[in-house]
């Protein structure tokens, strides 16, 4: 009979991502067959799956974090969103259209089916699920229509640890509200961690005690604060607010476009782990001096972004970056961003028909009404490269720019398809192909251009893997979760 446990926290950003993903490394490495599950999940990071589904960024690391590939069983909602009340509806892998949050709640009856539908078959193959929530799972204006949180504990009859964020202070409060508020579904919580904790154990310890008194649940351990390079699940993220992230003998000054509607920022991790590399996020309004490249991401809502920058005179502050020798790189949404107009004949985004975009490079692009997901594998500059597109739009060159990369590959199938552009110099490029910078050799042929620019010797360093920098991280974390959390009761509560 397949187990559940159940990770919920008492608030977005707790760390209940990672904390799931320690959980089933540690549980992959005991030999037990797990596997991840959200059955909700909002965010603007996102990968594909070997079939050509889409599926949020978190699960994806989950996934490997339990040795096994993603698949779209393992988060079978996904919302994307695109403004105050708007999001784009992802079921089961395959876009849904743009609902407000009242339509997205008319639709939970036949949403919640494909939730348990999602389970039962993932549970069937696997002999533990790793369960993660959302948010607060005692927020009393949802709680009559969850599909996330303690609904899906009832379904599966889960045991549920409960993680409190102690680095944003009042953690006791939160746990403590959390579980009062629960009612009768606070029986399913059958232990606490604490996370993020900075500082001596033996001073929060008396605390722990006498909130095991309180509460009647255990306290099955405190995770200390860590620092790491694994992907993140939003944007609520130490790393976006933070001033700067640098390697040794930094020679490449990164800085990359924080937007609103920013999606799968996740790319600019490998380049941040780079020796010779500093990365900065920076606010379109206050860019720092003293880049060499500045970097455009993608965006969930393009139109929205590009006005931003507009009236944040973000404009004209990179056509002087360029003139003074600034490289500039546009993904997917960045990319098109860097062109000379788009396009919204179907309203897709926003509520304007086109908008003349930045113009540094002569492309147009048009957004159109269906999605294209793919993994691919592409040829740039004669280095062979795999990673994954999620865009809605087309782009067609004009005179004057050049293809970036050439296709060969799509969700398995060979491909002979021409993506992104760069101009004739050369410091402009874009592409539609995210993870691009965790190909080994492509990240550090384009880190020795720019120092090649610089005057500056090239980086001859070992090139690593990003996918096994990804294993040895989790691998990290996981031993870390294994040292200071009761993993051997976790197992009794399971009857493993």
């Amino acid at each position: 009979m397949t187990a559940f446990l159940m990770v919920q926290g008492t608030s977005s950003g707790a760390g209940k991502s990672l904390l799931v993903a320690a959980l089933c490394r540690i549980f992959a490495r005991m030999g037990i067959d797990v596997a991840p599950f959200k059955a909700q999940n909002m965010s603007l990071n996102s990968g594909v799956t070997p079939d050509g589904g889409e599926l949020g960024r978190a699960q994806i690391v989950q996934a490997i974090a339990s040795k096994k590939a993603p698949s779209i069983l393992m988060n079978p909602i996904l919302l994307k969103p695109e403004g105050n009340t708007m999001s784009q509806l992802v079921v089961m892998g395959r876009s849904w259209g743009s609902l407000s949050a009242m339509e997205y709640y008319s639709r939970k009856s036949e949403l919640w089916r494909v939730v348990k539908s999602s389970i039962a078959e993932l549970s069937r193959e696997v002999e533990l699920v790793v369960i993660e929530g959302a948010g607060n799972p005692a927020e009393i204006n949802l709680m009559d229509r969850d599909i996330v949180n303690m609904r899906v504990a009832r379904l599966v009859n889960a045991s549920v640890l409960l993680v409190g964020d102690i680095e944003r202070g009042g953690v006791f409060a939160s746990l403590y509200g959390t579980i009062a508020l629960l009612g009768e579904d606070a029986r399913y919580i059958k232990g606490i961690v604490i996370n993020r904790f900075r500082g001596d154990s033996d001073i929060l310890e008396p605390g722990l005690r006498k909130f095991e008194e309180m509460v009647g649940v255990p306290v099955l351990g405190v995770v200390p604060y860590v620092k790491h390079a694994i992907d993140e699940e939003d944007s609520i993220s130490d790393r976006l607010s933070s001033a700067e992230v640098s390697g040794t003998d930094v020679g490449v000054r990164i800085g990359v476009v924080k937007l609103a509607f920013m999606s799968n920022y996740t790319d600019f991790l490998p380049l941040e782990e780079e020796d010779g590399v500093s990365l900065i996020y920076f606010d379109p309004d206050l860019p720092p001096s003293g880049l060499d490249v500045v970097i455009i991401p993608g965006s969930k809502n393009t139109l929205a972004d590009l006005q931003v920058l507009k009236r944040a005179g973000f404009d004209t502050w990179l056509r002087l970056f360029k003139r003074r020798g600034g490289v500039v790189v546009g993904i997917c949404g960045g990319y098109q961003i860097l062109g000379k107009e788009i396009y919204n004949p179907y309203g897709v985004e926003a509520n304007v028909d086109g908008m003349q975009a930045l113009g540094l490079l002569n492309v147009k692009t048009t957004l159109q009404k269906q999605k294209s997901v793919y993994l691919v594998k592409a040829l740039v500059s004669g280095i062979n490269i795999v990673g994954y597109e999620i865009h809605v739009g087309t782009t067609l060159l004009e005179e004057g720019v050049k293809p970036f990369l050439k296709i060969v590959e799509r969700n398995g199938v060979e491909s002979d398809v021409l993506d992104g552009a760069i101009s004739p110099d050369g410091k402009v490029w874009g592409t539609y192909v995210h993870g691009i910078f965790d190909n080994c050799d492509f990240r550090r042929w384009f880190i020795n251009s720019i120092r090649l620019r610089k005057g500056l010797p090239p980086v001859e360093s070992e090139c690593y893997s990003w996918m096994e920098n990804l294993d040895k991280e989790l691998d990290r974390f996981a031993d870390i979760v294994e040292r200071h959390v009761d993993i051997e009761s976790i197992l009794r509560m399971l009857s493993l």
